[in-house]
């Protein structure tokens, strides 16, 4: 009898998703075979025609050599990781076939840390979105933790909990996909119920009005701070950086009152600016989402790595609890456990635990919680998770679950890039090493994987050397390269070609555009010898006692004109900058290499060919970099908005290139 039970649970038993192997995997490993065949070809050719002459030859061969080295390296270390690459197709209609009403309790968490750099009217939007998740609503919870600790986002909270109560059945009335109400007012075209879509609207409007109008004013109007007694809590705020804990819970999922204008019950919203004080260190964004817990291609080789945001966690492996193999979650049993105090007792009580004392002497931040000690807490938090047993999964359904807001100017986004590619590197030469903390943890696949986003400064130093010294070398008559009329030049042209042309086609099947791609080109080669490189030598600094850890919040928004620019593709380039001198030093000193070989190609038509011949290759390279600057020189020489190059950087970067160029004829 018990056997025919099982049997039938068998029967019964779907699965909530198919993992498939991601087409065109035959013709990915051939091409990677024959450009690992090519990469052979290069390093015979390197170690068999090692010159024998002058001491600058001997030097600058070497240099692009291990130049060449590390690229294969690296590319060899993403190659293996994309080797067994699978997809998940979800049947998100089996979730309630499954588990019928015993769904999990999910809770979600939205940080914020600055008013004026994250407006609270996009955090609004973020957490209305999070709250009309298609998803049993008295087992969600939305909460946002306030490191700013700012009277502006609460009044925005409060703005958000009261226009929740029209929006979500808005929501689930047109099965409206696009959760965000700025984004939906902005992107919605068929109207449903005219009448009732312009209700909403306006409703919506009216609301971004008056939260934009007091974060101008940066004051809340005294009559709306009587509306509510959390405002009470910033009498005793001395600061941002100095005040207490508050918690407010604004709508209490588990109350009659919590309901929408159609009478169905409201997510869980909860506001939390967690305790700071100058003595005490707050961890930055990990101590901000630790806060929070307390108060309640990489698939296929083990699982994607978290990346900060756009997931979800069980419970018990941020907790620090290792997997085991009889583990078996009781929904029921989960569900089933009710608390049954006040709200108001609840923001009481809970408070010490978001408190600066809290944490000390306790595993929180080390085993328990995102860790601390570094600016990338979602990346070692993830690993050791990993290193604990838990597997994750990768999926990308065809409605997106996370949309996310990224910084359109060119330097918020360098130092974006920066802060992450310093983390990751400060990892890889901290007791985190995926090599040394994930041995016998984790399948060396995925150990690799993690190598590869910890080793992306690394990268800096070749691209350099690839970017400046062929073209230096160029101008003092240095060939680098085979000559044209060489079979040694076809493993070169094969390898740089089948390359990038796979990077093409790969980008187009994934629905990008040819601009698209060249544009992403460029971006890799300006943070490779930009913000990487600025991170690799902070790290160095970091490594060696002379720079301590620091961490630095984006902009999220920008005004009319940038936003203007940036759909009409425009790079905004518009401050001043170390990292927008040294982007524009590199972009003029490969235009006057290229001219300057332009030149000695035609000043003597008998030696044109032969020039051309021995040095076809260095040519093309610095007409490659050339091609991939044309937006760095419009914006040094010919754009005339706001969003070009300052003059200051134009007249350094000429300077700074003719000098290069001078030395190395000398």
């Amino acid at each position: 009898m018990l056997c025919e039970e099982r049997e039938m649970a068998k029967k019964e038993y779907v699965p909530l998703f198919e993992t498939r192997k991601v087409k065109g995997r035959i013709l990915f490993r051939c091409i990677a075979a024959s450009i690992f065949l090519g990469i052979c070809f290069i390093i015979m050719y390197r170690i068999r025609y090692f010159p024998v002459g002058g001491k600058a030859e001997r030097w600058t061969w070497i240099g692009l050599f291990l130049s060449e080295l590390w690229f294969s390296f690296y590319w060899l270390l993403t190659t293996v990781c994309r080797w067994n690459a699978v997809i998940r197709i979800p049947f998100i209609h089996r979730l309630s076939q499954r588990f019928g009403k015993e769904l999990p309790g999910i809770d979600i968490f939205v940080c914020t840390a600055d008013p004026l750099i994250e407006p609270p009217s996009l955090v609004v939007n973020t957490v209305l979105s999070m709250m009309a998740y298609d998803y049993p609503p008295e087992k969600l919870s939305v909460y946002l933790s306030d490191d700013g600790g700012s009277n502006l986002t609460f009044y925005a909270m409060l703005e958000a909990a009261n226009f929740s109560k029209t929006w979500l059945p808005f929501c689930k009335k047109f099965q409206v996909e696009s959760t965000s109400p700025e984004a939906y007012f902005r992107t919605a075209s068929e109207l449903v119920n005219v009448q009732e879509w312009l209700s909403v609207k306006k409703l919506y409007e009216d609301m971004k009005m008056r939260i934009e109008t007091t974060t101008k004013l940066n004051q809340i109007p005294e009559y709306i701070q009587k509306q509510h007694k959390g405002f009470r809590e910033w009498d005793f705020v001395l600061s941002k950086h100095d005040h207490q804990t508050i918690l407010q819970i604004l709508i209490d999922g588990r109350g009659t009152n919590a309901a929408d204008i159609e009478g169905n019950p409201l997510p869980t919203l909860v506001y939390l600016a967690r305790e700071k004080r100058p003595q005490y260190h707050h961890h930055f964004k990990a101590g901000s989402m630790n806060a929070l817990l307390e108060v309640l291609g990489f698939d296929a080789n083990g699982g994607p790595s978290y990346m900060g945001s756009g997931c979800f966690h069980r419970r018990e492996t941020l907790c620090g609890k290792k997997y085991e193999k009889n583990y078996k979650v009781d929904w029921k049993k989960i569900n089933d456990k009710k608390v049954n105090e006040s709200a108001s007792f609840l923001e009481e009580t809970c408070k010490v635990l978001a408190s600066c004392t809290f944490e000390h002497n306790t595993p929180w931040g080390k085993e328990m919680g995102l860790k601390y000690g570094t600016p990338v807490e979602d990346g070692v938090t993830g690993m050791s998770i990993q290193c604990n047993g838990w597997k994750s999964i990768y999926l990308n359904p065809e409605r997106k679950g996370f949309l996310g807001v990224a910084p359109i100017t060119l330097l918020q986004n360098l130092v974006q890039h920066k802060r992450w590619v310093e983390g990751v590197l400060q990892l890889f030469f901290s007791r985190y090493c995926p090599l040394l903390y994930g041995h016998r943890k984790i399948p060396l696949k995925l150990q690799l994987i993690y190598s590869t986003h910890h080793l992306w400064a690394a990268n800096c130093l070749a691209t350099w050397y690839i970017v400046v010294v062929p073209c230096l070398c160029l101008l003092k008559g240095i060939s680098l390269f085979p000559k044209i009329s060489s079979p040694w030049v076809l493993p070169f042209v094969y390898v740089t070609f089948v390359h990038r042309a796979y990077s093409l086609a790969e980008f187009l099947w994934c629905g990008g555009t040819f601009r698209g791609w060249c544009n992403d080109q460029r971006m890799w080669l300006i943070k490779r010898t930009t913000s990487y490189l600025f991170a690799f030598f902070e790290t160095i600094l970091k490594l060696l006692g002379y720079s301590q850890l620091n961490f630095v919040v984006t902009a999220k928004v920008a005004d009319e004109d940038v936003s203007k620019r940036y759909d009409q593709e425009l790079i905004e380039f518009g401050a001043a900058s170390p990292m927008f001198d040294i982007l524009a030093t590199l972009a003029m000193l490969n235009l006057f290499g290229s001219l300057g070989a332009i030149k000695k190609a035609t000043m003597d038509a008998d030696q044109d060919s032969k020039v051309l011949d021995q040095f076809g290759l260095q040519i093309l390279l610095c007409l490659v970099l050339v091609t991939i600057n044309l937006p760095v020189y419009q914006a040094l020489l010919f754009r005339k908005d706001n969003g070009k190059m300052p003059t200051s950087v134009m007249y350094k970067s000429i300077v700074f290139a003719l000098l290069a160029c001078m030395l190395a004829m000398y």
